[in-house]
């Protein structure tokens, strides 16, 4: 069973920097796509960034320049890198994976989520 556990989260200052890590259990990473979602309170769920099995990334237009995804095969963990944070960037943020049968379909289902991981930038 895929299990999804975020970290790296914090309080930090506008214009610093976090790393976010996801940890995995299972064959976490042999769909197509893995994500990092986020919401804030009050707001709709927002897609951050995706990476898909062919390497291809696809950032949102907020966050274009400042966040970057990346995974390790070996350690099962996906990271995001966001730097020049920003008070608008606070929110819960979540990664999720997408099944393995995705990797046919080509499509991104994400059917497991982390339980989440709190980002606050104050300005």
């Amino acid at each position: 069973q895929v299990r999804l556990a975020e970290s790296g989260g914090g309080s930090v200052q506008a214009g610093g920097s976090l790393r976010l890590s996801c940890t995995a259990t299972g064959s976490a990473f042999s769909g197509n796509c893995q994500a990092w979602f986020r919401q804030a309170p009050g707001k709709e769920r927002e897609r951050v960034v995706i990476i898909e099995s062919d390497g291809r990334t696809t950032h949102a237009d907020s966050v274009k320049g400042r966040f970057t995804i990346s995974k390790d095969g070996d350690k099962n963990t996906l990271y995001l890198q966001m730097n020049s944070l920003k008070p608008e960037d606070s929110a819960m943020y979540y990664c999720a994976v997408s099944s393995l049968r995705s990797i046919i379909t080509r499509t991104c289902d994400f059917v497991v989520w982390g339980q989440g991981t709190q980002v606050t930038v104050s300005s």
